[in-house]
């Protein structure tokens, strides 16, 4: 039982613990739970940091799919697909920084239903 349990980083997402007892990292994602060795993480931080998400988006861009860039994974049948917002919340919990910039938001970027009473 992991009695010595950190929170490193945690957002609206998902959060990301240390134990102490057992040295591993735990991922909390949305509906995903990953484990990671100190070795394994690192090797996950660098491979998020660099995923092409520009890339993603305009090839899948005649699909209609909500989630369009993939986390491949060892198995070949099993892929974690993630939309721009989730893969920026995923970096924020990595602690992967990011330029800011101050954009303006277009109607696009917000996942709302509107409801004209």
């Amino acid at each position: 039982m992991c009695n010595q349990v950190k929170t490193i980083s945690k957002n609206c997402n998902g959060q990301l613990t240390f134990c102490e007892d057992c040295k591993v990292y735990k991922l909390i994602f949305n509906n995903i739970f990953l484990e990671f060795k100190e070795k394994e993480l690192k090797s996950f931080k660098s491979y998020v940091a660099t995923i092409e998400i520009e890339y993603w988006e305009t090839k899948y861009d005649g699909i209609v799919m909500k989630r369009k860039i993939p986390i491949g994974t060892m198995q070949n049948n099993l892929s974690m697909v993630f939309n721009k917002q989730e893969i920026a919340s995923l970096k924020s919990l990595l602690s992967i920084a990011e330029k800011k910039t101050n954009l303006m938001l277009s109607v696009l970027d917000i996942d709302y239903t509107t409801f004209l009473n």
